[in-house]
């Protein structure tokens, strides 16, 4: 059984718990141990039948067919002329004329006076908003007075109808008889005072220990604080420069030579632009015809009200309350009997099934509730902290 924070659990089973089951020793297995690695001594055969069946050959690089280039440098200054330069010599060309006749056409000074067919054609004329065809909201009161038939008041045709028979309203006429408002209520329960029913429940016994309470419990036992060790840091190597100093030349820093290169010259042609002295007239037809007009907006067009505002006092009289006839309310008279209670001189039989069949039992104390309980037998303690009691067996004498 557990002791501390598990005394709380009931010793009630502690004799068929402790009598058949018993702690036994439980022994560690051992643990079986691998055998050091020994190798073995000699030599490795790496032979394989890729290795015996393909014997190597020795290889030659292959020559190179191509000839090796001869660079033949003189200190001398070339004097020679190519072909290209000796077939095509420059020609002296001399610059053709230009046929084009002088420009004869100078355009006047004054103000060009004639109209064009625009201008005779399309007249402009004042823009005058469009006459709208919505029917005006405005009352028209007629002149002749109101004739108020339908075709319903001219096709109907009223009837005589029949006069009803009014039937007489029947006088209400109470019996003679006496009303019986006896119920079974009434007759079984005549509300005669009896004495209260006796509780049957046992009193409760509070069971009390002077000891003080120990505030162990199984966790704190079994487990202890640890002190743990700090993680180890792993040391890291410092950087030696290696020495000696860097080869940075290249293949390509190596094999290469500069060459002077003289920037190419662009053959495109000279542009030729003629340079007019004149001013440019950028005056048209349309700008002189149609200059900006100022334009204003058209406000809203508001329409007057023709219905005047009412003036006076507000009656606030409606159809209903002038309508309205108040009546007196006659209550409905209730035929609800009387609650009086019936008094009887027979006594009230209090007796029930719960009090008759009731049989109080001993209430037994849980035996957890002691340091050692009455009763058992200390035997041991385990090492998750239980302790294992034994149950006194009384001796039976043999006659």
């Amino acid at each position: 059984m557990r002791a501390g924070s598990m005394r709380s659990w009931c010793l009630c089973q502690i004799c068929t718990c402790g009598s058949d089951y018993r702690p036994y020793e439980i022994i560690q297995q051992p643990r079986h141990a691998p055998e050091e690695y020994k190798p073995n001594q000699g030599e490795i055969d790496l032979g394989t039948t890729y290795k015996r069946d393909f014997n190597s050959y020795k290889i030659q690089p292959v020559a190179i067919v191509r000839p090796l280039e001869r660079q033949q440098v003189k200190k001398g200054k070339l004097d020679t002329v190519p072909t290209y330069k000796d077939d095509y010599r420059a020609w002296d060309i001399q610059k053709s004329e230009l046929y084009k006749p002088e420009q004869s056409y100078y355009p006047p000074t004054v103000k060009f006076g004639n109209s064009t067919t625009f201008q005779d054609n399309y007249v402009p004329w004042e823009i005058q908003p469009r006459q709208s065809f919505k029917p005006s909201s405005v009352v028209q009161r007629p002149t002749v007075p109101f004739n108020g038939d339908t075709s319903h008041h001219l096709d109907y045709a009223p009837y005589q109808l029949e006069s009803k028979l009014a039937r007489p309203k029947e006088v209400y006429k109470p019996t003679n008889q006496p009303f019986e408002d006896l119920t079974t209520h009434r007759c079984d329960f005549q509300g005669l005072v009896g004495a209260t029913a006796k509780i049957c429940r046992p009193a409760h016994t509070r069971v009390t220990q002077n000891a003080q309470f120990e505030g162990s419990t199984e966790f704190r036992d079994s487990f202890q604080p640890w002190e743990i060790p700090p993680p180890k840091v792993k040391k890291v190597q410092e950087y030696v420069p290696p020495t000696g100093s860097m080869q940075l030349h290249s293949t390509s820093h190596l094999d290469y030579v500069p060459y002077q290169a003289e920037r190419v010259i662009p053959i495109r042609p000279i542009s030729h632009r003629r340079n007019h002295h004149f001013p440019f007239q950028g005056k048209s037809t349309t700008k002189e015809d149609f200059p900006a007009w100022e334009s204003c907006r058209q406000g809203l067009i508001k329409k007057q009200q023709q219905i005047p505002n009412p003036s006076g006092k507000f009656d606030g009289l409606s159809t209903f309350r002038s309508h309205y006839v108040p009546h007196e309310l006659i209550p409905t008279e209730s035929c609800k009997p009387i609650n009086v209670p019936l008094q009887s001189s027979c006594p009230f039989d209090d007796v029930t099934m719960y009090s008759t069949e009731y049989a109080p039992k001993k209430q037994e104390i849980c035996p957890a509730s002691y340091a050692s309980p009455p009763g058992y037998i200390f035997e041991n303690t385990n090492s998750q902290g239980h302790k294992f009691f034994r149950k006194i067996t009384p001796a039976v004498k043999a006659f």
